[in-house]
């Protein structure tokens, strides 16, 4: 378990590192949609697969990103986070996971040894994390706070709408949001006790 000094640290990956295993995709517009009451049922049923092909390897297997959230709106991609015990061993987890058709996209070994594999229909972002990492408790605590904090997920899905009209790829979409997405946390992690006293 990672320590509340880990948790509230902004972790940022190598400006110097290309993460994409592929090459990067094409620009895509962002599409934000209304909530859609069908994503909970959608994720069970992905994670259901990953369990049954992962078997022990999956530690945890938790629905996270705004399509966890009910009432925000949403790119339609599902966000998943996979706990394997070590994400550099993808021999251990990679081959089940490519055989339910995803594939691998994203490799960066300086952040949190993240891995991000992609399912083309329906859409997901299955992220790889190992059981110390901080990033998938920010995670589960972004999505549980957005869940029962109405006046956060208004602002937070604000900041998503006044994002799109910058247009480029999704991590220039992701950085515009990055202030409000900040600010949240920091409520977040107070309410947690997690912030030093000062």
């Amino acid at each position: 378990m990672p320590t509340a000094e880990e948790i509230i640290r902004q972790h940022e990956p190598d400006p110097d590192e290309n993460p994409w295993v592929a090459g990067a995709p094409p620009v895509e517009p962002v599409n934000l949609v209304p909530y859609d009451p069908g994503w909970p049922d959608l994720f069970e049923r992905l994670a259901g697969r990953l369990h049954e092909a992962l078997g022990s390897v999956a530690l945890s297997v938790e629905h996270v990103g705004s399509t966890a959230v009910p009432d925000i709106a949403a790119k339609p991609v599902i966000d998943i986070d996979l706990i394997v015990e070590d994400p550099t061993d993808e021999a251990a987890y990679a081959p089940p996971v490519e055989s339910l058709g995803y594939w691998l996209s994203i490799r960066e070994p300086s952040w949190h040894q993240h891995r991000c594999f992609r399912l083309e229909v329906p859409r997901v972002n299955l992220h790889v994390f190992g059981p110390h990492s901080a990033e998938p408790v920010r995670h589960r605590m972004f999505r549980d706070w957005l869940r029962s904090h109405p006046e956060d997920r208004l602002s937070y899905e604000q900041a998503k709408r006044a994002a799109v009209p910058g247009g480029g790829p999704v991590m220039a979409y992701n950085a515009r949001k990055q202030p409000v997405i900040r600010e949240i946390y920091a409520r977040m992690f107070a309410a947690a006790g997690l912030l030093p006293e000062t």
